[in-house]
């Protein structure tokens, strides 16, 4: 066979070798965007009042019981959460599993006085709404919470960040820590729950898909 006759083929070799490339690739590719956010907080002396909250998450293992006040308070409650559970059935389709997690996301913003619709696009961004998520630096579950915390507070035992209730405590305190550190500033708040303070991609994104979760009751 002479070597321009040679050259078809192994012209179609390398094509079909490129192809099979790409799509061996892509599997890896996707695995990539599945990674999360990397949740950089930085470790730093704590008043007591929010080591306490931290402590006392540990301790918990049920979802919170949300208590009202009036009928009407309750009302709003489940207006909010019927609201949010159908926009989040496309990422959590059992109907225990999104109404408890709602429920601790309402209970625990609500505690750090935040709010829930803020909570919710940090937790989006953050995980996707994953349970066992891990950041390339090791952050933690729905709202990557870094291990430190654990041994700042706890036992060190970095397992139970991915416990929901312990994680999204943790979450909503230390934010609610950092934006007492930066006396109500937001965008300073989140760049440095986020590792990344002072630059707007990470603060614009958790404001940007805020707004899917804000509930006009």
């Amino acid at each position: 066979m002479t070597a321009s006759a040679a050259r078809p083929r192994r012209d179609a070799f390398l094509d079909r070798r490129k192809v099979l490339q790409r799509a061996l690739a892509l599997p890896i590719a996707l695995s990539f965007h599945e990674h999360a956010s990397a949740g950089g907080q930085l470790e730093e002396p704590l008043a007591d009042s929010v080591r306490s909250a931290l402590s006392s998450a540990i301790a918990n293992s049920a979802p919170p019981v949300p208590h009202f006040s009036s009928t009407e308070a309750r009302l709003a409650y489940l207006r909010w959460l019927s609201a949010m559970s159908d926009r989040l059935y496309p990422r959590k389709k059992d109907f225990t599993e999104r109404t408890e997690f709602l429920q601790t996301i309402w209970y625990e913003s609500k505690r750090a006085g935040l709010e829930p619709s803020l909570v919710l696009g940090l937790v989006q961004v953050e995980s996707a709404f994953r349970k066992y998520a891990v950041s390339s630096v090791g952050a933690r579950g729905y709202m990557q919470v870094m291990p430190f915390w654990t041994r700042v507070i706890g036992d060190g035992d970095a397992g139970k960040l991915f416990h929901m209730q312990t994680n999204l405590r943790f979450g909503c305190v230390i934010l609610r820590h950092y934006l007492d550190r930066e006396r109500g500033d937001l965008f300073m708040t989140l760049g440095r729950y986020n590792g990344s303070r002072g630059k707007p991609q990470y603060p614009n994104a958790v404001l940007g898909a805020q707004k899917k979760w804000i509930f006009a009751a």
